[in-house]
């Protein structure tokens, strides 16, 4: 009997599909039954997102609060791998990709099953990936590989781009001068690479040693200053979550969020790497290659 895989993902932007579709065409083409499904919130979010809007949504997704999904349909009770392609939102797994994690059915299907994720972030993935590979292997899942795809321009350029793109729903270059926003065209199209290697793998009935092969083609690359800031921001955002989802009047407190994060984007993350290739780095190498090796799911 052939293979059969689940791809279930969500998107906003139709950049998930893509990059689902390039990742699973080499399975296709090994003969493997794909079952790619798109779930969709019962609420849908709507593209492009208005400033209020987007900043809205913070509390719920940084607090991991699920919400209805929409009515979908798998070809199979049980699947040899599962695929899961998901966006990080606050550093946090997207409130739609949350709730495919906390969906019932989904859970059921994952149970001792392998699972491939697949994240499509700007740049900083790292908190929304241990909160998936946590929920994955409280379901019971066998979290075999992890791919990350990032917007790979620098931090303040990638944070112009980001907004433009949500804002106008055009994947374009900003003025003609900022590169294209998102995950780059050939990044999506070499998710075909990994997709070879697992299928391989598959149907060689070793699906659950794929990380280290995923890696070798640089399947996650992991930026130390970034997980710096993520690493202090992850609780901030927490923080301002729990502050912020006990207010009756939500408004002016999520305002205030965001002008703190606009702030701590360009003037404090600045000081905070500083402050640690001083005082942290040089004193932490065993620490920092365990959390690399933690990340890269090679532990």
């Amino acid at each position: 009997m052939g293979k059969k895989v689940l791809a279930i993902y969500y998107t906003q932007s139709g950049q998930m599909k893509e990059i689902i579709d390039s990742f699973t065409a080499p399975m296709v083409a090994a003969g493997i039954d794909v079952d790619t499904v798109a779930v969709k919130p019962l609420t849908e979010y709507a593209f492009p997102w208005t400033g209020p809007r987007f900043f809205s949504v913070m509390p719920d997704c940084v607090l991991g609060v699920p919400q209805m999904l929409q009515p979908y349909q798998l070809k199979e009770t049980r699947y040899d791998l599962v695929i899961l392609g998901y966006q990080p939102w606050f550093l946090s797994p997207s409130i739609p990709s949350n709730s495919i994690l906390q969906d019932p059915t989904f859970r059921q299907v994952i149970k001792n099953t392998p699972i491939i994720t697949i994240s499509a972030a700007r740049n900083m993935w790292l908190s929304a990936y241990e909160r998936v590979h946590k929920i994955l292997t409280d379901a019971g899942a066998q979290h075999a590989g992890n791919i990350a795809l990032v917007d790979r321009h620098p931090n303040f350029i990638s944070f112009v781009t980001i907004f433009y793109w949500m804002l106008t729903g055009k994947k374009e270059r900003y003025l003609n001068k900022f590169p294209k926003p998102g995950v780059d065209e050939q990044d999506i199209k070499g998710t075909k690479v990994y997709g070879k290697i697992i299928s391989e793998h598959l149907l060689a009935g070793n699906v659950l040693n794929v990380q280290k092969e995923l890696m070798a083609k640089d399947a996650v690359v992991i930026n130390y200053p970034l997980m710096v800031i993520e690493g202090k921001a992850k609780y901030i955002f927490a923080a301002w979550a729990k502050f912020i989802a006990k207010r009756n009047n939500k408004a002016p407190w999520i305002t205030a969020f965001k002008y703190y994060l606009f702030a701590a984007l360009f003037l404090g993350a600045p000081i905070l790497i500083t402050l640690d290739a001083i005082f942290i780095k040089p004193f932490s190498e065993k620490r920092i290659r365990q959390k690399k090796l933690q990340y890269s799911l090679l532990k």
